[in-house]
C-alpha cells in the first residue's frame, strides 16, 4: 500500500469574509500581496467547484481538477446573508445553527450531513501520492471532527484562516500530520 499525503488548504480572503457574510459560490477572493505557495511541481491539484476555491487553486502550479466533494456546506436561503442581519431578523434560528451540528434551520445542508460527506469522501480517496485540496473552512472543520473523532461540537472551536493548511496522511488510516 503506498502512502498518501493529503494537504487540504482552505482559500484566500474574500470579501464576505472580511465584511461578515455568508459565501456565494460566485464569491471570488481579494488581491493577494505576494504568491503565497512555493514551486508545488508534482504534486496533484484538486479543488471545489466554488470560484473561490478555484482561483485560489489557480494560484498553484500544474493541472488542477474539481473536485465536487470538496464544495462548502450549503447554507440554503441564507447565502450571501450577513452575520449582522441574521443576528438581528433570525436571531433564535441562527443560536440554534451555532449550537446544534444536525440544525438545518437554512434549509441547506446541516453540518452532520457535511461530516458524513467527507467521511464518505476520505473512506473512498484511493489515489497514492501527494495531493493538494482546495476547499472551506468548514469543509476543514469536517475533515478535522472525522479525522480526530471528536465530538460535533468541537468543531466550533477550530478556527480555520485563509489559506490555512491542514495536512493529512493515510497508510492504513487518516492521521493528522503536523508539519
Amino acid at each position: 500500500m503506498k502512502a498518501v499525503r493529503l494537504t487540504l488548504i482552505c482559500h484566500a480572503l474574500t470579501h464576505a469574509q472580511k465584511t461578515g457574510r455568508l459565501q456565494h459560490a460566485d464569491d471570488g477572493i481579494l488581491p493577494l500581496a505576494e504568491q503565497p505557495f512555493a514551486d508545488l511541481s508534482g504534486v496533484s491539484v484538486l479543488t471545489a467547484p466554488e470560484r473561490r476555491a478555484c482561483e485560489t487553486a489557480a494560484l498553484l502550479s500544474g493541472p488542477v481538477e474539481v473536485e465536487a466533494a470538496l464544495a462548502d456546506c450549503d447554507l440554503g436561503h441564507w447565502h450571501g446573508l450577513t452575520l449582522k442581519q441574521l443576528q438581528a431578523e433570525q436571531p433564535q434560528a441562527l443560536a440554534e445553527w451555532l449550537q446544534s451540528p444536525t440544525s438545518n434551520v437554512h434549509g441547506g445542508e446541516s453540518f452532520v450531513t457535511l461530516c458524513q460527506r467527507m467521511a464518505a469522501w476520505l473512506a473512498a480517496f484511493d489515489r497514492p501520492g501527494e495531493w493538494l485540496a482546495v476547499t472551506h473552512p468548514l469543509v476543514m472543520r469536517a475533515v478535522l471532527v472525522e479525522v480526530l473523532g471528536c465530538p460535533l461540537s468541537a468543531a466550533q472551536r477550530i478556527d480555520v484562516l485563509p489559506l490555512s493548511r491542514l495536512a493529512l496522511s493515510f497508510t492504513g488510516q487518516w492521521r493528522l500530520r503536523l508539519v
